[in-house]
């Protein structure tokens, strides 16, 4: 499974960095190799400084070795080797109009003295961050999420839905960090899935996230904006740096697990604002925004 997961998300990295080159129209990802001392390593692949994407990555990665110790109390075992696979992106575009993106898909295994199997699960989701609240946009993205979750299941929808709404919440603004998506962790075997189960489910979101996404970008890149609502959207990233580097498990695995610093906080916007006890005003699109972050919304 593990080769078979990993030979996919190489596959899923070219599509998507090449559909998004087409939508850019000017700039290309970069590559940069890399290798973990402790084990294993990746292929980080980055735009800047775009047409439309102002800084973006879409970065595969597949990492061994013996579990840290701090996933050792996390995960309540003793000593235990471990591999870890995943694909993970974040795209930041340039105009406030079009929204950031975020989605992850993973794997992990974990063995016992002899090398057995003794934990599997696939992880993963995406979800859109507006800055500018198009409720066509909202509802493009989630129906997207639907359509690839009902394939596989009727529940799965509402059920990862609802779990995306918890997990990407900033507790400490009391506000979500967006509009949503898809959140699944710790999917393993049951009686009604199994591996190659999961398997199909994750591959189908993942192949659904051009679908979900570009359509948006192609709507929203061409609208004319204003120097107010560039400072809007620098404004909103801050929250979004905010729950990355207080909240995001990924952000915090990769950290103590001593995966590579470039790659992780690759996450991170270029331009980004504190305002001391910013409020939007009144009546305005932005507090607009800010009202629908206060509670989930069931787009469709």
């Amino acid at each position: 499974m593990k080769d078979k997961f990993y030979a996919y998300i190489q596959n899923l990295q070219n599509q998507i960095v090449a559909g998004l080159e087409a939508v850019d129209g000017q700039a290309k990802f970069k590559e940069d190799l890399w290798k973990r001392p402790e084990g294993g390593g990746g292929r980080t692949r980055v735009i800047e400084n775009g047409a439309v994407f102002e800084k973006g990555g879409v970065n595969i990665s597949a990492v061994h070795g013996k579990l840290p110790d701090s996933m050792q109390k996390l995960f309540n075992v003793g000593e235990a080797d471990f591999f870890a696979c995943g694909l993970s992106l974040v795209i930041h575009p340039k105009s406030p109009m079009v929204p950031t993106v975020h989605a992850n898909w993973r794997y992990f295994e974990m063995y016992d003295d002899n090398g057995n199997v003794i934990q599997q699960w696939f992880g993963g989701g995406q979800d859109l961050t507006p800055y500018y609240l198009f409720e066509e946009d909202a509802i493009h993205f989630h129906q997207t999420c639907k359509t690839a979750c009902d394939k596989h299941s009727r529940e799965f929808y509402p059920k990862y839905k609802k779990q995306c709404d918890a997990y990407f919440w900033n507790a400490h603004r009391n506000e979500a960090r967006g509009i949503g998506g898809l959140f699944f962790d710790y999917c393993k075997e049951t009686p009604e899935m199994t591996m190659e189960n999961w398997f199909n489910f994750v591959s189908e979101v993942g192949n659904s996230f051009l679908q979900a996404y570009v359509p948006i970008v192609e709507r929203r890149k061409d609208l004319p904006y204003t120097t107010e609502q560039k400072n809007w959207q620098e404004i909103r990233r801050g929250r979004y740096v905010e729950f990355n580097l207080v909240h995001d498990k990924g952000t915090l695995f990769g950290l103590k697990t001593n995966g590579r610093i470039e790659s992780i906080l690759m996450s991170l916007p270029p331009h980004v604002q504190w305002v001391y006890d910013h409020h939007p005003e009144a009546g305005s699109e932005e507090e607009k925004l800010v009202k629908v972050l206060e509670n989930p919304v069931d787009w469709i």
